[in-house]
């Protein structure tokens, strides 16, 4: 790996970057050659990437004016006549701060554009199927289609009937893994499967594996568990708040949809959270 020529790339983009050796963690092994995070130090926030001597990386595009690039990583097969492992990741920056994330592999990406699209979720590019005008403009934060804040989507919803009973309030979302909550000013969900959140278990554990945790640890009931729902239809509208993140203000219910970087192999690779 040329560090030279990657330093130089994500200087393109006024951000700086440190390569290292990468550094075996037990508690979360390297999927691969690099690990990629987002540092911070004195001068603010920078690109710290962990990779070994012979991690075979590679900037595909750069994009100067919108602060992006997409980085390739390729793995050899790990068995005979199975495909060379490719994996991508679109790093860049976002309103506030710079991010990285994994782009899905089952996507055609080829720049930084078709990265971007990539990370839609379905919900979004169906309701764009056939729609004229600038792809680019379909990439931006607001459209006639979607508001987007970090990986979440907001659609216009319409007419929706809501329980008020079951209305909620100042409500947070997330992906798990850790990452930091957005909180919603009015939240409203529809079917999903319940499960129990806390921070030793921040994806969640449905009913039955929480009561299998409980009879086996008894004390683990004291661990400041959330009912949250898995997969549900969610509905907001109000303020949606995010500390990374410039304050949304939706009139009337969007649909939630969240995007796609979780569906990603690379994802693993990234250790980074917003």
């Amino acid at each position: 790996m040329d560090d030279s020529n990657l330093i130089a790339k994500f200087e393109k983009l006024g951000a700086r970057a440190t390569i290292r050796p990468l550094i075996e963690n037990r508690w979360r092994l390297a999927p691969g050659p690099i690990v990629i995070d987002i540092g911070h130090d004195r001068r603010g926030e920078f690109f710290d990437i962990q990779a070994t001597e012979d991690a075979d990386v590679t900037v595909i595009d750069v994009q100067p004016r919108e602060r992006h690039l997409l980085l390739m990583v390729r793995q050899s097969a790990e068995r005979a006549n199975d495909p060379v492992r490719k994996d991508k990741f679109l790093c860049g920056h976002d309103e506030r701060h710079w991010f990285v994330a994994g782009v899905p592999e089952t996507a055609p990406v080829s720049n930084v554009i078709t990265a971007k699209e990539s990370l839609k979720p379905e919900l979004v590019r169906d309701r764009e199927s056939g729609k004229k005008g600038k792809r680019t403009k379909r990439l931006r934060r607001k459209t006639d289609t979607f508001v987007r804040q970090g990986e979440w989507f907001f659609l216009p919803a319409g007419n929706v009937r809501v329980n008020e009973k079951l209305l909620l309030r100042n409500e947070p979302i997330s992906r798990g893994l850790g990452s930091k909550p957005h909180v919603c000013e009015f939240l409203y969900r529809d079917g999903g499967t319940t499960v129990y959140v806390c921070g030793r278990h921040p994806s969640g554990l449905d009913t039955q594996e929480y009561r299998k945790l409980l009879k086996k640890n008894p004390q683990a009931s004291k661990w400041n568990w959330r009912v949250m729902r898995r997969d549900p239809v969610v509905f907001v509208r109000g303020k949606v708040s995010h500390p990374d993140h410039a304050t949304l203000r939706l009139d009337g219910w969007h649909r939630v949809a969240m995007n796609t970087e979780n569906q990603s192999r690379a994802m693993a690779a990234v250790a980074f959270l917003d």
